[in-house]
């Protein structure tokens, strides 16, 4: 038997109302109970970052969030970003610049650039300052320059903040 909760947030900004385990991750319940297999589980322990979603607007480790803990909240998970094959300009950067590749880091690098988006309030950043964002989100493939001369691209001059699907 397991210890069931009542949880009602925001995803994607659409409402969601659902019965969670009291000991579920909301990586899982993203997955598993609301279909949303974009945000990827790898290590399980919150260093990777592969499971990187905004809550309320900062970036968390789904692995490490309960479920439970989401209740109230709003969530966004790399699934808010496209406009349906219309790439968001995070995404379409990194196509441009080579910064993903086999694609198991990107949804959580997508979901810390947002973030660092919203956060630099329109100002310039420098490469520095662009690595210590991407330093907790791990890829093997692309070494990070891609990821990095992307952001560069985007964030580099003060070109303001990048439009929202929302």
């Amino acid at each position: 038997m397991f210890d069931a909760h009542e949880v009602t947030l925001t995803v994607n900004g659409k409402p969601v109302q659902a019965t969670v385990d009291a000991r579920m991750n909301l990586a899982d319940f993203l997955r598993h109970d609301l279909r949303l297999t974009g945000t990827h589980v790898g290590c399980e322990h919150g260093v990777c970052g592969a499971c990187t979603v905004l809550v309320d607007g900062a970036s968390v480790r789904a692995c490490l969030m309960l479920a439970v803990q989401a209740d109230g909240r709003s969530v966004e998970t790399i699934e808010s970003m496209a406009d349906g094959k219309i790439l968001h300009p995070i995404q379409a950067a990194l196509a441009r610049h080579h910064g993903l590749q086999c694609g198991y880091c990107t949804p959580g690098v997508v979901m810390t650039l947002r973030e660092l988006d919203r956060d630099r309030d329109g100002r310039a950043l420098g490469e520095d300052e662009i690595r210590a964002a991407l330093s907790g989100n791990l890829c093997r493939c692309t070494g990070y320059q891609g990821m990095v001369d992307a952001v560069l691209e985007l964030f580099g001059a003060n070109v303001g903040h990048l439009p929202t699907h929302d």
